[in-house]
């Protein structure tokens, strides 16, 4: 910081000091650096502080302090944890690092705990004296480790989600893991030993920790094919069947078939969906038992799980993106006595492996089960993408022509030939669909429904100097269909695609 002044960068002392970040839909992530806006030592300490003091809890209370990586959300719901505290920028570059805080409920903090966190950090900016001891939880006696029984209990509950475990001890199938760095190779490891399946083969270079991601640009498993390099060659290597990676803080899976065919988040949704449905039926004959059956998606994933309700005769709802809006709906719904049996943007390593052992019992890969899925459900042909943009004042820009776009208060009706039905501007609050034309929240994200059944909807990443946009329509594989990049105009306003 003194450097930044001797040399007058003013608009960079700016952005670092006139503001504190804020929490995303997975979080609080920034790069690592002086200033307010950065995560350095001092913005971490206050974040705590600001969750204690919000809290009202007592530092006499038991603190858990784990020693090595942990299931945070689960073990805060397993001891009935008031919060829970996680450092990590799960996929995000090297460069940046990131808080999470998990509330009661084992899902992320929501409106109007994450404001009232950083109002208590404003009230409390010095830190306690005590807060720059580096040695307390070496000396404290607050604090215990329950790694173990965390690590066992887990383990043990994933029984309640493991259908065939004969059927995977005897399966032929070879599976490659990549944890990409991060902490997912140990618990991927024991995770497929409770299922009853050999180790997976790890991918050697990427197997361990390392905080310079030294192996892939991105460790994020969107990103495709392009960080799976390492992963498809030692299956090929290895004479494996199906690839899984895992990302850095190991929440997000990437899939591969034998052929390499790499799975998109909504197409793993489509089989991991049909998948729990499968067996719940199994368990379940009475067509009754459906009432209290729910799946749950966020408003720009997949309409797959929609089509499945509407013929299975089960329920589905939407949430805003980010899984903390999902955990926080299964919260609710679990204490009616509702189940709910499958949501996404949530997927796990194991049950692939088991539903693919299946498969390959029935002479089916992945891919060939879903496509049974689309002919049974209709195609739900999806495109998502990004294209990467750090200035505010651009982005305010694009979203602010949108909503002006045929005079003040006009959003367009048209984009391309396809004409635009319906609109969702969840950042003002509007939707056109609904009779008092209100909408469930305010993020900055618009949707547009299409005459033709397209849905298109851009947002900006809560994580990530990013734009995304989402399309998708349930028609036949050829069929032409638009695209939302449209209205970004990524040339005219300099914004680096994907």
């Amino acid at each position: 910081m003194e450097s930044l002044v001797r040399e007058g960068h003013v608009v960079e002392l700016r952005r670092r000091l006139c503001s504190r970040m804020t929490f995303g839909t997975a979080g609080l992530r920034a790069e690592m650096g002086a200033g307010f806006a950065c995560i350095n030592d001092l913005t971490v300490i206050q974040l705590f502080l600001g969750a204690i003091i919000m809290n009202k809890l007592e530092l006499e209370s038991c603190e858990l302090y784990f020693h090595h990586f942990v299931l945070q959300p689960y073990a805060v719901m397993k001891y009935e944890a008031a919060a829970g505290v996680m450092i990590t920028a799960s996929h995000n570059r090297k460069e940046d690092n990131g808080y999470q805080v998990y509330w009661h409920n084992g899902a992320q903090i929501s409106s109007p705990h994450d404001k009232e966190i950083l109002h208590c950090i404003e009230e409390n900016t010095e830190p306690w004296p005590e807060s720059w001891n580096e040695h307390l939880v070496e000396s404290s006696l607050l604090r215990r480790d329950p790694l173990e029984d965390v690590c066992r209990w887990y383990m043990e509950e994933l029984n309640t989600i493991c259908f065939h475990r004969e059927l995977n001890a005897k399966s032929p199938l070879k599976f490659v893991h990549s944890s990409f760095h991060g902490v997912g190779h140990n618990y991927v490891q024991r995770a497929f030993q409770q299922f009853g399946f050999p180790h997976p083969i790890p991918v050697p270079e990427q197997k361990d920790p390392d905080p310079d991601f030294s192996t892939v640009s991105c460790p994020n498993p969107e990103e495709g094919e392009s960080v799976l390099e390492l992963s498809l060659r030692l299956a090929e290597r290895e004479e494996a069947h199906i690839v899984v990676a895992t990302d850095p803080d190991a929440d997000r899976l990437a899939v591969a078939d034998f052929g390499w065919k790499v799975f998109t988040g909504n197409e793993l949704a489509a089989l991991l969906g049909w998948w729990m449905l499968f067996n719940w039926k199994e368990a379940h004959p009475d067509p009754a038992d459906t009432e209290i059956v729910y799946m749950l998606a966020t408003t720009v994933s997949s309409k797959i799980l929609k089509a499945f309700a509407c013929i299975e005769g089960f329920h589905f709802e939407e949430t805003l993106p980010g899984f903390k809006w999902i955990g926080k709906r299964i919260h609710e719904l679990t204490k009616t006595g509702k189940e709910v049996i499958f949501s996404f943007e949530e997927s796990i390593a194991t049950v692939v492996a088991e539903m693919a052992a299946y498969l390959h019992t029935k002479n089916l890969s992945l891919n060939q089960q879903l496509i049974n899925i689309y002919e049974m459900y209709g195609y739900h042909v999806s495109r998502t993408s990004y294209v990467l943009c750090s200035d505010p004042l651009t982005i305010h820009t694009l979203f602010s022509r949108l909503r002006n776009f045929g005079g003040p208060g006009d959003y367009p009706e048209l984009c391309g030939d396809y004409c635009i039905t319906h609109i969702r501007d969840v950042t003002t609050g509007y939707d056109s669909s609904q009779p008092d034309k209100k909408c469930m929240s305010k993020h900055q994200m618009v949707t547009f429904t299409f005459q033709n059944g397209i849905v298109a909807t851009l947002r900006t990443s809560g994580t990530e100097p990013k734009i995304k946009y989402y399309t998708e329509f349930c028609a036949v594989p050829g069929e032409r269909f638009v695209s939302s990049i449209k209205f970004l105009e990524p040339d005219k306003n300099n914004l680096l695609r994907r």
